[in-house]
């Protein structure tokens, strides 16, 4: 029984050693698989309210993006804190790419404006694409008195700190804008901030706000539904989309302000992680039907890559902090 015990004994071993190298092997596809990316639904973290440009945007791009990675991607609102709250929401996130962020140049405004930022942009947030640029359009309501640029700024100089003008929030692209307005025409126009587009757009149509600065994505409908009028793109070319709109540059001389959009990740998120998100944003954007859309919305495709987006990322973080220096811009 013992010679018999040790041969049963004896197989068995040799059996399990030979099959240890196919459980090894299974072993490591199943964590090649597990890894593969993505693996599961990407969020997508807007850090405005529903409705504004940067949804405009990105609702319509996810849909190319889901036939490009074959996964579901959804888009969360997270507004607050002038984009700071939903920033860093990402900035704290797992850095697998199923946590993005799509924001405009808010986040580069945001590094020198905002005092105690509770993330540091260049250390904690990874640039994965740009994905299109405009103007920003200063609007008033449609029966307002204010019909050019020249009247805003005749109002703001007879009557210091009356007038008021409303952005999606403290440190927002447009909320540069303003200030850029107000520095370089050197008037007084009241700052009132909201919490995301929606909100500032309907206190404008009632009258509660003389002036927005908006995205040319955000306002357009209202504009050719006839409930704004634009009185001034922030480019230094009209807008195809706003053609008979002048330039505020065509009054104010150097005047610009443009907004881009671009696609964000946690720092560490892995290059081939980064570059399989760049590639699906590319393809997405060039489809002529969201090229397209952009169009309508007065926004033209600039997809590029993740160390372009990285160079433009610095430029603007400098070109901002000069802003906010020389005009003294707080959001105290």
């Amino acid at each position: 029984m013992f010679t018999l015990n040790t041969t049963v004994s004896r197989r068995r071993m040799l059996r399990a050693g030979s099959l240890a190298p196919a459980t090894l092997a299974l072993a490591s596809f199943g964590a090649r698989a597990a890894d593969k990316f993505p693996s599961r639904t990407i969020r997508i973290v807007v850090p405005f309210t529903p409705g504004g440009g940067t949804d405009v945007v990105g609702r319509a791009l996810i849909i190319g993006m889901q036939k490009e990675l074959g996964q579901a991607l959804i888009i969360d609102n997270k507004p607050g804190a002038g984009t700071v709250i939903g920033t860093d929401l990402v900035a704290k996130a797992p850095a697998d790419g199923h946590t993005l962020l799509m924001t405009t140049s808010a986040i580069a405004i945001n590094d020198s404006l905002v005092k105690k930022l509770p993330y540091d942009t260049d250390k904690d947030i990874t640039e994965v694409a740009l994905i299109c640029t405009g103007p920003n359009v200063l609007v008033t309501k449609a029966d307002s008195p204010y019909k050019t640029v020249a009247d805003v700024i005749a109002a703001a100089k007879a009557t210091p700190g009356k007038l008021t003008y409303a952005s999606s929030g403290n440190g927002s692209a447009v909320h540069l804008a303003g200030e850029l307005f107000k520095t370089m025409a050197k008037v007084d126009i009241a700052h009132v901030p909201y919490r995301g587009a929606g909100p500032a757009y309907n206190d404008l149509i009632g009258g509660q706000v003389d002036l927005l600065f908006g995205t040319a994505g955000g306002v357009a409908k209202l504009v050719t539904g006839g409930k704004m009028r634009p009185i001034g793109v922030t480019s230094t070319r009209r807008s195809p989309a706003y053609k008979d709109v002048p330039t505020i540059a065509e009054t104010l001389p150097g005047y610009e302000a443009d907004v881009w959009y671009a696609l964000f990740a946690p720092a560490g998120t892995p290059p081939d992680v980064i570059a399989t998100i760049n590639a699906a944003v590319r393809k997405a954007a060039e489809a002529p039907a969201y090229k397209e859309r952009l169009a309508h919305e007065g926004l033209t495709v600039a997809a590029n890559t993740p160390a372009q987006m990285t160079q433009l990322m610095r430029a603007e973080e400098a070109r901002w902090r000069k802003v906010v220096v020389e005009g003294k811009v707080t959001i105290d």
